[in-house]
């Protein structure tokens, strides 16, 4: 039998998708509203799908409901996918009846087949925790529909200035330090198994880059001048109309504003920065660090870093925004998949870069220091900020 808490957070993330999907006229259920996302009725669709695959096809052999859904959401052409998919009074009739089914067997003791896989409610850790990254993309979803939409007519209440960027540090001293978890049940296949690695002294800023922060850099010229930005980052940016963050606009004032899922808002200048991507990111590093003095050899933080400060419980904004690193997303040493490869082993052979943290989306379920998450470096759409460090004073 599931844990109880599991079966609760469970049934709660069906309830909570379920209603976003009713938030929007049926017919842009369907409607892809940015390149890297699928609609909001796929992201639904392909949660019902996981549980169908992993609690019927795999532990009882029974894959005649996955079998007759199976071209929609296994990887393909998202267009045609989405363009498949069923009104959505029918999606959701579906799912609720698969969800409840699905619960049932997860509460009930001897309702599914023994194996290893559900032992420790390992298997049932990872359905929570990928319905609840389904969850989130949907909310990134109802966001792009905000920004496609020509928005309405804002004013800015309080205007966005500019702050160079000061940023309070935490030192950490060389040593070796843990990195993973410690084989606990809800672990991720990527957070295992737990290492001891060596790193030299650093600092790490107590905070995200702020609003503020990053619009002196756009207003220094920072999407201008390429020696801020790698080669790689500079041929992105000049296939790009837009050079500022995912969901900012101006309003008539030349103020800047953002576009939040229930529409247009000021923008907080100590508020995290979000809406970057690893390029942007890395180019914002390359910028405070030209300033020279104190923000001399700034650099975005390598993932180990943020694990070993959010350890210590003294960094802020761990939950507002997901937080770019500088590394490539990579297997542990000795890693083994849990429970498929497709899970973490495609994702290291594609180039993604690796993010930690969590937005204020994020559910609980995914807030842990070991947490891990990768994306491609021009991915915009993850809500996504950073966080810098810097070399050890002198002396340390």
């Amino acid at each position: 039998m599931t844990q109880p808490r599991i079966l609760g957070q469970l049934s709660s993330l069906h309830e909570m998708m379920a209603d976003l999907l009713g938030r929007i006229p049926p017919q842009e259920t369907r409607i892809r509203f940015h390149p890297e996302l699928a609609s909001l009725a796929w992201y639904l669709g392909r949660s019902v799908y996981r549980e169908l695959y992993w609690l019927r096809e795999v532990l009882t052999g029974d894959a005649d409901l996955t079998a007759r859904v199976r071209h929609l959401f296994e990887p393909g052409d998202w267009d045609a996918q989405c363009a498949q998919l069923p009104p959505p009074d029918h999606l959701l009739r579906w799912s609720a009846e698969i969800w409840g089914e699905d619960l049932r067997r997860l509460a009930t003791p001897g309702a599914l087949p023994e194996d290893p896989r559900l032992e420790a409610d390992r298997l049932q850790w990872f359905l929570l925790q990928e319905t609840a990254g389904d969850y989130e993309a949907m909310l990134r979803v109802l966001l792009a529909r905000q920004i496609a939409k020509a928005p309405e007519e804002y004013r800015v209440s309080e205007p966005l200035h500019p702050q160079l960027p000061e940023p309070q540090t935490l030192a950490l001293s060389q040593g070796h330090y843990r990195i993973g978890s410690r084989y606990e049940p809800f672990a991720y296949d990527n957070e295992l198994p737990p290492q001891a690695v060596p790193l030299s002294n650093f600092r790490i800023a107590r905070h995200p880059v702020s609003n503020g922060e990053y619009l002196a850099f756009m207003e220094a010229g920072g999407y201008e001048e390429s020696s801020y930005w790698a080669a790689e980052g500079w041929a992105w940016l000049q296939t790009q109309p837009q050079r500022s963050p995912w969901q900012w606009r101006r309003d008539a004032r030349g103020n800047w504003y953002e576009l939040g899922i229930n529409g247009p808002m000021d923008l907080i200048a100590q508020a995290p920065v979000s809406g970057l991507n690893h390029h942007e990111a890395r180019a914002y590093a390359a910028w405070v660090a030209s300033l020279g003095g104190a923000r001399s050899g700034a650099v975005l933080q390598h993932e180990y870093q943020w694990e070993v400060a959010a350890r210590g419980g003294e960094l802020q904004g761990t939950g507002q925004v997901l937080e770019w690193c500088s590394n490539a997303f990579h297997p542990y040493p000795d890693f083994t998949p849990f429970p498929d490869a497709r899970v973490s082993q495609e994702a290291f052979e594609k180039g993604t870069m690796s993010l930690r943290g969590a937005s204020l989306h994020t559910q609980r379920c995914r807030r842990r220091a070991s947490h891990r998450r990768f994306a491609p470096p021009e991915q915009r759409t993850l809500g996504a900020g950073m966080r810098l460090v810097f070399p050890p004073d002198q002396g340390e």
